[in-house]
Protein backbone atom coordinates (compact mmCIF):
# COMPACT_ATOMS: atom_id res chain seq x y z
CA UNK A 1 0.00 0.00 0.00
CA UNK A 2 1.28 3.23 -0.58
CA UNK A 3 2.07 6.02 1.98
CA UNK A 4 0.79 9.24 1.97
CA UNK A 5 2.69 11.82 4.26
CA UNK A 6 0.82 13.95 6.03
CA UNK A 7 0.12 17.35 4.13
CA UNK A 8 1.42 20.45 4.96
CA UNK A 9 -0.13 23.91 5.02
CA UNK A 10 2.75 25.78 3.76
CA UNK A 11 2.50 25.96 -0.18
CA UNK A 12 4.22 24.26 -2.33
CA UNK A 13 7.63 25.97 -3.68
CA UNK A 14 7.13 26.60 -7.31
CA UNK A 15 9.84 24.69 -8.70
CA UNK A 16 8.64 21.80 -7.15
CA UNK A 17 5.10 22.01 -8.43
CA UNK A 18 6.44 22.94 -12.00
CA UNK A 19 8.46 19.42 -11.90
CA UNK A 20 5.59 17.51 -10.33
CA UNK A 21 3.35 19.36 -13.32
CA UNK A 22 5.73 17.82 -15.49
CA UNK A 23 6.11 14.35 -14.36
CA UNK A 24 1.92 13.96 -14.73
CA UNK A 25 1.94 15.60 -17.86
CA UNK A 26 4.77 12.98 -18.92
CA UNK A 27 2.74 10.07 -17.45
CA UNK A 28 -0.22 11.32 -18.70
CA UNK A 29 1.09 10.97 -22.36
CA UNK A 30 1.95 7.86 -21.55
CA UNK A 31 -1.46 6.86 -19.84
CA UNK A 32 -4.02 8.91 -22.29
CA UNK A 33 -6.18 6.50 -24.69
CA UNK A 34 -7.64 7.99 -27.54
CA UNK A 35 -11.46 9.28 -28.14
CA UNK A 36 -12.46 6.60 -30.10
CA UNK A 37 -10.65 3.51 -28.09
CA UNK A 38 -12.88 5.59 -24.62
CA UNK A 39 -15.72 5.49 -26.29
CA UNK A 40 -15.27 1.59 -27.47
CA UNK A 41 -14.58 0.92 -24.02
CA UNK A 42 -17.79 2.38 -22.26
CA UNK A 43 -20.28 1.06 -24.81
CA UNK A 44 -18.93 -2.69 -24.53
CA UNK A 45 -19.94 -1.20 -20.67
CA UNK A 46 -23.65 -0.96 -21.74
CA UNK A 47 -23.67 2.20 -21.72
CA UNK A 48 -24.25 4.24 -24.82
CA UNK A 49 -21.72 6.92 -25.67
CA UNK A 50 -20.62 8.30 -28.61
CA UNK A 51 -18.03 10.92 -29.37
CA UNK A 52 -20.35 13.81 -29.35
CA UNK A 53 -21.23 12.78 -25.50
CA UNK A 54 -17.09 12.78 -25.24
CA UNK A 55 -16.94 16.25 -26.53
CA UNK A 56 -19.83 18.12 -25.22
CA UNK A 57 -20.10 15.76 -21.70
CA UNK A 58 -23.50 15.52 -19.92
CA UNK A 59 -23.19 15.50 -15.98
CA UNK A 60 -25.87 12.92 -15.51
CA UNK A 61 -24.16 10.43 -18.43
CA UNK A 62 -21.00 11.24 -16.57
CA UNK A 63 -22.40 10.54 -13.48
CA UNK A 64 -23.87 6.93 -14.40
CA UNK A 65 -20.25 6.05 -15.99
CA UNK A 66 -18.17 6.48 -12.93
CA UNK A 67 -20.96 5.16 -10.93
CA UNK A 68 -20.80 1.81 -12.75
CA UNK A 69 -17.28 2.11 -12.40
CA UNK A 70 -17.51 2.43 -8.80
CA UNK A 71 -19.61 -0.76 -8.63
CA UNK A 72 -17.37 -3.03 -10.70
CA UNK A 73 -14.04 -1.68 -8.78
CA UNK A 74 -15.66 -0.56 -4.84
CA UNK A 75 -18.62 -2.55 -5.09
CA UNK A 76 -20.19 1.25 -4.30
CA UNK A 77 -22.99 2.76 -5.60
CA UNK A 78 -25.06 5.79 -4.80
CA UNK A 79 -27.39 3.14 -2.65
CA UNK A 80 -24.94 1.88 -1.10
CA UNK A 81 -23.95 4.92 1.07
CA UNK A 82 -27.69 5.93 1.19
CA UNK A 83 -28.05 4.59 4.57
CA UNK A 84 -24.55 6.27 5.55
CA UNK A 85 -25.59 9.00 5.09
CA UNK A 86 -28.61 9.31 6.05
CA UNK A 87 -27.34 8.35 9.34
CA UNK A 88 -25.13 11.53 8.88
CA UNK A 89 -27.78 13.67 8.06
CA UNK A 90 -29.75 12.77 10.85
CA UNK A 91 -27.08 12.91 13.46
CA UNK A 92 -26.42 16.61 11.99
CA UNK A 93 -29.57 17.96 11.61
CA UNK A 94 -32.31 15.72 13.18
CA UNK A 95 -34.34 13.26 11.91
CA UNK A 96 -36.74 15.99 11.01
CA UNK A 97 -35.06 18.33 9.10
CA UNK A 98 -32.53 15.32 7.50
CA UNK A 99 -34.88 15.20 4.30
CA UNK A 100 -35.15 19.27 4.04
CA UNK A 101 -31.23 20.47 4.55
CA UNK A 102 -29.92 17.67 2.98
CA UNK A 103 -31.75 16.04 -0.16
CA UNK A 104 -31.25 12.17 -0.60
CA UNK A 105 -29.54 13.09 -4.13
CA UNK A 106 -27.26 15.80 -2.86
CA UNK A 107 -25.72 13.31 -0.27
CA UNK A 108 -25.56 10.30 -1.96
CA UNK A 109 -23.68 12.13 -4.54
CA UNK A 110 -21.41 13.76 -2.40
CA UNK A 111 -21.10 9.84 -0.34
CA UNK A 112 -20.28 8.62 -3.15
CA UNK A 113 -17.96 11.28 -4.78
CA UNK A 114 -15.74 10.40 -1.71
CA UNK A 115 -15.53 7.17 -2.17
CA UNK A 116 -14.96 8.00 -6.15
CA UNK A 117 -11.97 10.53 -5.17
CA UNK A 118 -10.49 7.43 -3.40
CA UNK A 119 -10.34 5.19 -6.23
CA UNK A 120 -9.24 8.29 -8.98
CA UNK A 121 -6.17 8.29 -6.28
CA UNK A 122 -5.66 4.66 -7.01
CA UNK A 123 -5.71 5.15 -10.20
CA UNK A 124 -3.13 8.03 -10.56
CA UNK A 125 -5.58 11.10 -10.84
CA UNK A 126 -4.86 13.54 -7.68
CA UNK A 127 -6.50 16.52 -9.14
CA UNK A 128 -9.48 15.14 -9.21
CA UNK A 129 -12.96 17.50 -7.83
CA UNK A 130 -16.47 17.65 -7.49
CA UNK A 131 -16.38 19.62 -10.44
CA UNK A 132 -15.42 16.55 -12.97
CA UNK A 133 -19.13 14.97 -11.73
CA UNK A 134 -21.17 18.04 -12.00
CA UNK A 135 -19.62 20.37 -14.97
CA UNK A 136 -17.35 17.74 -16.58
CA UNK A 137 -14.96 19.28 -19.58
CA UNK A 138 -13.57 17.05 -22.12
CA UNK A 139 -10.05 17.13 -21.62
CA UNK A 140 -10.77 16.70 -17.60
CA UNK A 141 -12.91 13.21 -18.43
CA UNK A 142 -10.35 12.20 -21.21
CA UNK A 143 -8.05 12.17 -18.65
CA UNK A 144 -10.06 10.13 -15.97
CA UNK A 145 -11.33 8.42 -18.12
CA UNK A 146 -8.28 7.11 -19.52
CA UNK A 147 -6.76 6.60 -16.07
CA UNK A 148 -9.73 4.30 -14.98
CA UNK A 149 -9.62 2.53 -18.12
CA UNK A 150 -5.41 1.66 -17.92
CA UNK A 151 -6.47 0.57 -14.25
CA UNK A 152 -8.98 -1.59 -15.02
CA UNK A 153 -7.11 -3.46 -17.51
CA UNK A 154 -4.11 -3.75 -15.37
CA UNK A 155 -6.57 -5.52 -12.67
CA UNK A 156 -7.79 -7.57 -15.57
CA UNK A 157 -3.96 -8.38 -16.29
CA UNK A 158 -3.47 -9.13 -12.51
CA UNK A 159 -6.66 -11.24 -11.87
CA UNK A 160 -4.53 -14.22 -10.98
CA UNK A 161 -2.56 -12.72 -8.32
CA UNK A 162 -5.64 -10.74 -7.06
CA UNK A 163 -7.32 -14.22 -6.91
CA UNK A 164 -4.65 -15.72 -5.20
CA UNK A 165 -4.10 -13.49 -2.33
CA UNK A 166 -7.95 -13.43 -1.79
CA UNK A 167 -7.08 -17.40 -1.87
CA UNK A 168 -4.55 -17.20 0.71
CA UNK A 169 -6.38 -14.93 3.24
CA UNK A 170 -9.23 -17.51 2.84
CA UNK A 171 -7.56 -20.08 3.06
CA UNK A 172 -5.70 -18.34 6.56
CA UNK A 173 -9.40 -17.56 7.77
CA UNK A 174 -10.57 -21.25 7.51
CA UNK A 175 -6.99 -22.32 8.87
CA UNK A 176 -7.58 -20.27 12.17
CA UNK A 177 -11.40 -21.00 12.17
CA UNK A 178 -10.17 -24.67 11.81
CA UNK A 179 -7.32 -24.22 14.63
CA UNK A 180 -9.60 -22.61 16.99
CA UNK A 181 -12.52 -25.12 16.70
CA UNK A 182 -9.29 -28.03 17.02
CA UNK A 183 -8.45 -25.85 19.93
CA UNK A 184 -12.12 -25.78 21.63
CA UNK A 185 -12.40 -29.64 20.75
CA UNK A 186 -9.05 -30.46 22.06
CA UNK A 187 -9.86 -28.40 25.70
CA UNK A 188 -13.09 -30.40 25.89
CA UNK A 189 -11.70 -33.72 25.15
CA UNK A 190 -8.88 -33.09 27.77
CA UNK A 191 -11.24 -31.33 30.42
CA UNK A 192 -13.39 -35.01 29.74
CA UNK A 193 -10.50 -36.75 30.50
CA UNK A 194 -9.69 -34.73 33.45
CA UNK A 195 -12.94 -35.94 34.46
CA UNK A 196 -12.82 -39.42 34.11
CA UNK A 197 -9.45 -39.27 35.65
CA UNK A 198 -10.71 -37.83 38.78
CA UNK A 199 -13.70 -40.26 38.62
CA UNK A 200 -11.09 -43.32 38.22
CA UNK A 201 -8.81 -41.42 40.92
CA UNK A 202 -12.51 -41.75 43.28
CA UNK A 203 -12.89 -45.40 42.22
CA UNK A 204 -9.83 -46.36 42.61
CA UNK A 205 -9.40 -44.69 45.74
CA UNK A 206 -12.56 -46.41 47.20
CA UNK A 207 -11.39 -49.50 45.68
CA UNK A 208 -8.11 -49.00 47.69
CA UNK A 209 -10.05 -48.47 51.08
CA UNK A 210 -11.97 -51.22 50.07
CA UNK A 211 -9.30 -53.04 49.94
CA UNK A 212 -7.50 -51.84 52.99
CA UNK A 213 -10.93 -53.09 54.96
CA UNK A 214 -11.37 -56.24 53.04
CA UNK A 215 -7.18 -57.21 54.36
CA UNK A 216 -8.60 -55.82 57.76
CA UNK A 217 -11.12 -58.24 57.50
CA UNK A 218 -9.05 -61.15 56.31
CA UNK A 219 -6.41 -60.49 59.01
CA UNK A 220 -9.17 -60.55 61.17
CA UNK A 221 -10.62 -63.84 59.93
CA UNK A 222 -7.57 -65.33 60.13
CA UNK A 223 -6.81 -64.76 63.52
CA UNK A 224 -10.21 -66.18 64.21
CA UNK A 225 -9.43 -69.20 62.08
CA UNK A 226 -6.22 -69.29 64.37
CA UNK A 227 -8.23 -69.45 67.44
CA UNK A 228 -10.67 -72.10 66.16
CA UNK A 229 -7.81 -73.82 65.00
CA UNK A 230 -6.65 -74.18 68.73
CA UNK A 231 -9.91 -74.57 70.03
CA UNK A 232 -10.22 -77.37 67.41
CA UNK A 233 -6.86 -78.78 68.71
CA UNK A 234 -8.13 -78.49 72.06
CA UNK A 235 -11.66 -79.99 71.45
CA UNK A 236 -9.47 -82.77 69.72
CA UNK A 237 -7.25 -83.27 72.70
CA UNK A 238 -9.97 -83.45 75.12
CA UNK A 239 -12.16 -85.81 72.59
CA UNK A 240 -8.80 -88.04 73.03
CA UNK A 241 -8.84 -87.73 76.65
CA UNK A 242 -12.81 -88.27 77.02
CA UNK A 243 -12.41 -90.94 74.64
CA UNK A 244 -9.58 -92.83 76.53
CA UNK A 245 -11.86 -92.11 79.68
CA UNK A 246 -14.71 -93.93 77.73
CA UNK A 247 -13.01 -96.63 77.03
CA UNK A 248 -12.03 -96.74 80.71
CA UNK A 249 -15.23 -96.51 82.30
CA UNK A 250 -16.42 -98.30 79.35
CA UNK A 251 -14.12 -101.66 80.20
CA UNK A 252 -14.93 -100.34 84.11
CA UNK A 253 -18.89 -101.05 83.66
CA UNK A 254 -18.33 -104.18 81.93
CA UNK A 255 -16.37 -105.78 84.74
CA UNK A 256 -18.78 -104.30 86.99
CA UNK A 257 -21.66 -106.08 84.96
CA UNK A 258 -19.58 -109.13 84.89
CA UNK A 259 -19.62 -108.60 88.86
CA UNK A 260 -22.95 -107.47 89.12
CA UNK A 261 -24.17 -110.67 86.91
CA UNK A 262 -22.20 -112.95 89.82
CA UNK A 263 -24.39 -111.22 92.11
CA UNK A 264 -27.57 -111.24 90.85
CA UNK A 265 -28.46 -114.71 91.58
CA UNK A 266 -28.47 -113.77 95.08
CA UNK A 267 -29.80 -110.18 94.96
CA UNK A 268 -32.81 -112.35 93.03
CA UNK A 269 -33.77 -114.12 96.34
CA UNK A 270 -36.67 -112.15 98.16
CA UNK A 271 -36.13 -111.42 101.84
CA UNK A 272 -39.53 -113.26 102.77
CA UNK A 273 -38.01 -116.67 101.39
CA UNK A 274 -34.94 -115.55 103.65
CA UNK A 275 -36.84 -114.55 106.67
CA UNK A 276 -38.14 -118.06 105.95
CA UNK A 277 -34.98 -119.42 105.92
CA UNK A 278 -33.88 -117.85 109.21
CA UNK A 279 -36.95 -119.08 110.96
CA UNK A 280 -36.24 -122.79 109.74
CA UNK A 281 -32.67 -122.23 110.76
CA UNK A 282 -33.29 -120.99 114.00
CA UNK A 283 -35.78 -123.34 114.49
CA UNK A 284 -32.69 -125.59 113.94
CA UNK A 285 -30.32 -123.80 115.14
CA UNK A 286 -29.96 -125.59 117.99
CA UNK A 287 -29.72 -128.70 116.07
CA UNK A 288 -26.72 -127.86 113.72
CA UNK A 289 -24.40 -125.56 114.72
CA UNK A 290 -22.35 -126.16 111.62
CA UNK A 291 -24.65 -125.05 109.45
CA UNK A 292 -25.38 -121.72 111.64
CA UNK A 293 -21.87 -120.31 110.75
CA UNK A 294 -22.33 -121.54 107.59
CA UNK A 295 -25.59 -118.81 107.50
CA UNK A 296 -23.53 -116.44 109.03
CA UNK A 297 -20.60 -116.31 106.52
CA UNK A 298 -23.30 -116.28 104.37
CA UNK A 299 -25.17 -113.43 105.66
CA UNK A 300 -21.46 -111.89 105.46
CA UNK A 301 -20.81 -112.84 101.85
CA UNK A 302 -24.56 -110.93 101.33
CA UNK A 303 -23.45 -108.22 103.38
CA UNK A 304 -20.80 -107.67 100.96
CA UNK A 305 -22.47 -108.06 97.98
CA UNK A 306 -24.73 -105.51 99.13
CA UNK A 307 -22.48 -102.96 99.60
CA UNK A 308 -20.30 -104.32 96.31
CA UNK A 309 -23.63 -103.24 94.18
CA UNK A 310 -24.13 -100.21 96.24
CA UNK A 311 -20.88 -99.19 95.18
CA UNK A 312 -21.72 -100.15 91.26
CA UNK A 313 -24.80 -98.29 91.46
CA UNK A 314 -23.43 -95.30 91.87
CA UNK A 315 -20.43 -95.74 89.75
CA UNK A 316 -23.24 -96.62 87.07
CA UNK A 317 -24.72 -93.46 87.22
CA UNK A 318 -21.67 -91.21 87.78
CA UNK A 319 -20.62 -93.18 83.92
CA UNK A 320 -24.79 -92.43 82.96
CA UNK A 321 -23.90 -88.95 83.85
CA UNK A 322 -20.62 -88.98 82.34
CA UNK A 323 -21.97 -90.55 79.16
CA UNK A 324 -24.88 -87.30 79.09
CA UNK A 325 -22.23 -84.87 79.25
CA UNK A 326 -19.70 -86.71 76.44
CA UNK A 327 -22.80 -86.66 74.06
CA UNK A 328 -23.28 -82.96 75.22
CA UNK A 329 -19.63 -82.50 74.30
CA UNK A 330 -20.02 -84.71 71.27
CA UNK A 331 -22.76 -82.51 69.88
CA UNK A 332 -21.02 -79.11 71.04
CA UNK A 333 -18.27 -80.56 69.18
CA UNK A 334 -20.03 -81.31 65.86
CA UNK A 335 -21.38 -77.89 65.82
CA UNK A 336 -18.25 -76.51 66.31
CA UNK A 337 -17.75 -78.32 63.34
CA UNK A 338 -20.43 -77.13 61.09
CA UNK A 339 -19.71 -73.64 62.15
CA UNK A 340 -15.84 -74.08 61.11
CA UNK A 341 -16.82 -75.96 57.55
CA UNK A 342 -19.05 -72.72 57.20
CA UNK A 343 -16.24 -70.41 58.50
CA UNK A 344 -14.01 -72.34 56.23
CA UNK A 345 -16.36 -71.92 53.31
CA UNK A 346 -16.92 -68.08 54.10
CA UNK A 347 -13.10 -67.86 54.22
CA UNK A 348 -12.83 -69.47 50.88
CA UNK A 349 -15.25 -67.05 49.52
CA UNK A 350 -13.75 -63.92 51.00
CA UNK A 351 -10.27 -64.68 49.58
CA UNK A 352 -11.97 -65.47 45.90
CA UNK A 353 -13.24 -61.87 46.43
CA UNK A 354 -9.98 -60.52 47.82
CA UNK A 355 -8.02 -62.29 44.78
CA UNK A 356 -11.09 -61.03 42.48
CA UNK A 357 -10.64 -56.76 43.94
CA UNK A 358 -6.54 -57.26 43.48
CA UNK A 359 -6.79 -58.48 40.01
CA UNK A 360 -9.77 -55.12 39.25
CA UNK A 361 -7.10 -53.46 41.28
CA UNK A 362 -4.22 -54.27 39.08
CA UNK A 363 -6.54 -53.58 35.75
CA UNK A 364 -7.54 -50.13 36.81
CA UNK A 365 -4.08 -49.65 37.69
CA UNK A 366 -3.22 -50.55 34.20
CA UNK A 367 -6.05 -48.76 32.68
CA UNK A 368 -4.85 -45.73 35.00
CA UNK A 369 -1.07 -45.56 33.68
CA UNK A 370 -2.49 -45.97 29.87
CA UNK A 371 -4.83 -42.73 30.68
CA UNK A 372 -1.80 -41.19 32.18
CA UNK A 373 0.58 -41.97 29.05
CA UNK A 374 -2.32 -40.64 27.22
CA UNK A 375 -3.64 -38.03 28.63
CA UNK A 376 0.49 -36.54 28.73
CA UNK A 377 0.76 -37.35 24.92
CA UNK A 378 -2.42 -35.33 24.74
CA UNK A 379 -1.07 -32.85 26.69
CA UNK A 380 2.22 -32.32 24.53
CA UNK A 381 -0.22 -32.50 20.86
CA UNK A 382 -2.13 -30.23 22.34
CA UNK A 383 0.41 -28.03 23.78
CA UNK A 384 2.35 -27.88 20.43
CA UNK A 385 -0.84 -26.98 18.73
CA UNK A 386 -1.86 -24.50 20.98
CA UNK A 387 2.06 -23.03 20.21
CA UNK A 388 1.68 -23.42 16.64
CA UNK A 389 -1.71 -21.57 17.25
CA UNK A 390 0.21 -18.73 19.20
CA UNK A 391 2.70 -18.50 16.58
CA UNK A 392 -0.23 -17.99 13.58
CA UNK A 393 -2.08 -15.85 16.03
CA UNK A 394 1.09 -13.57 16.73
CA UNK A 395 1.09 -13.27 13.10
CA UNK A 396 -2.29 -12.60 12.34
CA UNK A 397 -1.40 -10.03 15.37
CA UNK A 398 0.90 -8.58 13.24
CA UNK A 399 -0.78 -8.57 10.39
CA UNK A 400 -4.06 -7.11 12.39
CA UNK A 401 -1.71 -4.23 13.45
CA UNK A 402 -0.81 -3.52 10.20
CA UNK A 403 -3.66 -3.40 8.88
CA UNK A 404 -5.38 -1.20 12.12
CA UNK A 405 -2.41 1.22 11.19
CA UNK A 406 -3.95 1.28 7.36
CA UNK A 407 -7.49 1.95 8.29
CA UNK A 408 -6.61 4.09 11.10
CA UNK A 409 -4.69 6.39 8.51
CA UNK A 410 -7.29 5.74 6.27
CA UNK A 411 -9.89 6.91 8.57
CA UNK A 412 -7.52 10.10 9.36
CA UNK A 413 -7.76 10.98 5.30
CA UNK A 414 -11.25 10.44 5.40
CA UNK A 415 -11.82 12.20 8.46
CA UNK A 416 -9.87 15.11 6.54
CA UNK A 417 -12.27 14.79 3.31
CA UNK A 418 -14.90 14.57 5.48
CA UNK A 419 -13.94 18.46 7.29
CA UNK A 420 -13.50 19.25 3.77
CA UNK A 421 -16.48 18.14 2.52
CA UNK A 422 -18.33 19.48 5.14
CA UNK A 423 -16.58 22.91 4.72
CA UNK A 424 -17.45 22.54 0.67
CA UNK A 425 -21.15 21.84 1.87
CA UNK A 426 -21.16 25.32 3.93
CA UNK A 427 -19.53 27.31 1.09
CA UNK A 428 -22.30 25.68 -1.22
CA UNK A 429 -25.29 26.50 1.25
CA UNK A 430 -23.47 30.44 1.69
CA UNK A 431 -23.17 30.61 -1.98
CA UNK A 432 -27.01 29.22 -2.51
CA UNK A 433 -28.03 32.09 -0.24
CA UNK A 434 -26.19 34.83 -1.79
CA UNK A 435 -27.66 33.28 -5.17
CA UNK A 436 -31.05 33.60 -3.67
CA UNK A 437 -30.40 36.44 -2.61
CA UNK A 438 -29.46 37.69 -5.66
CA UNK A 439 -32.24 36.29 -7.11
CA UNK A 440 -34.75 38.20 -4.56
CA UNK A 441 -33.46 41.65 -5.28
CA UNK A 442 -33.26 40.83 -9.19
CA UNK A 443 -36.97 40.09 -9.15
CA UNK A 444 -37.65 42.87 -7.04
CA UNK A 445 -35.35 45.50 -9.39
CA UNK A 446 -37.38 43.43 -11.99
CA UNK A 447 -41.00 44.50 -10.41
CA UNK A 448 -40.08 47.80 -9.64
CA UNK A 449 -38.98 48.09 -13.48
CA UNK A 450 -41.90 46.69 -14.64
CA UNK A 451 -44.32 48.94 -12.31
CA UNK A 452 -42.05 51.89 -13.70
CA UNK A 453 -42.92 50.86 -17.48
CA UNK A 454 -46.15 50.14 -16.78
CA UNK A 455 -46.53 53.68 -15.16
CA UNK A 456 -44.76 55.71 -18.03
CA UNK A 457 -47.37 53.26 -20.62
CA UNK A 458 -50.01 54.80 -18.67
CA UNK A 459 -48.75 58.28 -19.01
CA UNK A 460 -48.21 57.95 -22.48
CA UNK A 461 -51.40 56.52 -23.28
CA UNK A 462 -52.80 59.63 -21.03
CA UNK A 463 -50.46 62.28 -23.03
CA UNK A 464 -51.19 60.58 -26.24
Amino acid sequence: MAFNPRMSILPPQPQQSRQRKKEEEAAYANMRLPDREIVGCINELGIPFTLADLQKPNPIQVQMIFEWFGELLMNKTRQTVDPAMRAAAEDVCGPELGEAMMPSDTRNLLGFYVSLRRLMLDCGVNDFSFNDLYKPTHDRLVRMLSYVINFVRFRESQTSVIDQHCNKAEQTKARIEQLYVENQNMEAQLEEMRHNRRAMEVLVQEKTVRNEELKKRLLELRRSQEKVAARLEEAKTKKGELAAELEEKTATKIALKQESAKLRPYVLQSPSALQASLAELSNTLNNDKAHIDALDRRSRALQTSTDSFSVVASDVASCIKLLEEIAIELAKEEEENVKNARQRDALTDRGQNVREVERQEALLKRQLAKWVDRTAHLRTQSQEKAQRAKEKMEELRAVHRKLTEERSEKGKDIERRRVRIEQTEKKMLDLKENIENEVHAAHDEYLKMEAHIKLYITEMEQAI
